[in-house]
């Protein structure tokens, strides 16, 4: 099935942005759009914008594969249809808010402090509440059975997603794929205080030279907020305009060649390869010239020592003494010149 809008990884980051969602559903105006959803979740603030942005289209159907939670399912709930793969998995739960305090705080400091969480377990409250009145709305529930279900915050099969009303239907298409909890993801989901689904944990695939590639772009467009409070959104088309010339060059092919939509750029498997053969040669071209400065380097050091210890004869013996056989003042300073010249030659 072919999707207008893929929204996968951080809601909030490259792939997941609301600017990309709004300039989508721009061009599909008065038409249907359907969305793919895979993400574990992210910004608040992303998900509520995107939400409204479906909303006020008024024609979008967000169908879910993977394992989803959080921000991704609020992202959704602006939808007009929205449906789940048969085998994913699907998650609520409380908003939460980062926090670090180690201090030594006196008295009035601990009550700043009470006061400033005080604060913040409110605000927390009104996006629960926020949250579970969009949550009741699409499942046709009371807010308080939401919130109930936002505290417990357990993982949902496709099917308990549909029984609870967050889901129009089930679907099982061809291409969906089952969700695999890799021990990466896992340890992912802990650190992000995500609860994990009971499903066995598998080891994470080493990456091939194609998805090694996937993974050098991503990192390169893809830059997840340190907060969630606020969303920096890169220039994606300025830095694909600076990298399509440098990826032409390695693998001897016109830019034009490229396949560049809504700011993605799309490489065939050789054409990966291809590239990955070069980065390979240039970085042994990296290793071969620095081993090469290395040795220069040192052979310098070398000369330079020698020079510093006895870069002439003794001032003694170059001053010209009467009736001494020796040789003149302007012979010996000819001498130590063709000296110093030899060892100058020598350098690299």
């Amino acid at each position: 099935m072919k999707y207008d809008l893929y929204l996968r990884g951080y809601v909030g980051g490259a792939d997941f942005d609301a600017d990309l969602v709004s300039r989508v559903l721009a061009k599909h105006k008065d038409q249907p759009v359907t969305v793919l959803i895979d993400s574990l979740g992210g910004s608040l603030a992303t998900a509520l914008s995107i939400a409204a942005a479906f909303r006020e289209h008024g024609d979008v159907t967000a169908h879910f594969v993977g394992m989803n939670a959080s921000a991704a399912t609020i992202a959704s709930m602006g939808a007009k249809t929205i449906t789940i793969d048969e085998c994913a998995m699907y998650l609520v739960h409380k908003c939460s808010a980062e926090f670090f305090q180690w201090a030594s705080l006196n008295a009035d400091q601990l009550q700043e402090q009470i006061d400033q969480l005080a604060q913040m377990k409110s605000d927390l409250e009104k996006m629960d509440l926020n949250v579970a009145q969009m949550y009741a709305r699409k499942c046709k529930k009371p807010v308080a059975d939401l919130l109930a279900l936002m505290k417990t915050g357990g993982w949902l099969t496709a099917a308990e997603a549909h029984q609870w009303g967050f889901v129009d239907s089930l679907t099982d298409n061809h291409e969906d794929s089952v969700p695999v909890l890799t021990e990466d993801l896992a340890a992912s989901m802990q650190a992000n205080g995500l609860p994990l689904p009971d499903m066995e944990i598998k080891a994470t695939p080493t990456p091939s030279g194609f998805n090694k590639l996937v993974e050098m772009l991503s990192s390169f467009f893809q830059r997840k907020p340190e907060t969630t409070t606020e969303v920096t959104n890169p220039k994606i088309s300025n830095d694909m305009n600076k990298l399509l010339p440098l990826l032409a060059v390695a693998l001897a092919m016109q830019q034009q060649e490229f396949t560049l939509t809504d700011e993605k750029l799309s490489l065939t498997a050789g054409q990966a390869d291809t590239l990955e053969a070069h980065l390979k040669s240039l970085n042994d071209q990296i290793a071969a010239q620095t081993k090469t400065i290395a040795d220069k380097d040192s052979r310098i050091a070398d000369l330079e020592k020698q020079l510093a210890q006895k870069p002439a004869d003794e001032t003694a013996q170059v001053i010209n003494q009467p009736g001494n056989p020796a040789l003149t003042l302007e012979a010996e300073f000819a001498q130590n010149l063709a000296k110093a010249q030899e060892l100058y030659n020598q350098l690299p």
